[in-house]
């Protein structure tokens, strides 16, 4: 299990897409740096050179953003928002989508589990809520 920039990369899979698993490479991206550190297209990433993970590591560091430096950066951005109280960094502090989509249905991964409002229909319910709020 080959390890560049402080990221395990699985060593049975392709180069190319084991060079995914490092925060801030997509498929483009690790295509591209296989073919400049001239490694073949299929060649599993336990079967690469001490000298190719030094050459991607060097590209990497100085062509690239990515891992803790990107998070960073991306983390940055969504303060700065926050701190000029513009829309999108309103929205991000509410915990709710930032491009437009619709928030009356739908939105459950941004908003979170759905929580009910209102009158408890129920009567053994409405009971249940009664002695817990007399508990506290």
């Amino acid at each position: 299990m080959p390890r560049i920039i402080g990221v395990d990369i699985p060593g049975n899979k392709r180069i190319e897409f084991a060079l995914r698993y490092i925060y801030g490479i997509g498929p483009k991206v690790a295509e591209e740096l296989v073919k400049r550190a001239n490694i073949p297209l299929g060649t599993k990433a336990n079967q690469i050179t001490d000298e190719n993970i030094a050459t991607i590591t060097t590209l990497l560091q100085n062509e690239y953003v990515v891992e803790g430096d990107l998070r960073r950066q991306l983390a940055q951005d969504v303060r700065r928002l926050q701190s000029i109280n513009c829309y999108r960094g309103t929205r991000h502090r509410k915990g709710l989508p930032c491009h437009g989509q619709r928030t009356r249905t739908n939105a459950r991964t941004r908003k979170g589990k759905k929580l009910t409002v209102g009158a408890i229909r129920d009567k053994t319910q409405r009971k249940i809520e009664k002695s817990s709020a007399a508990a506290k």
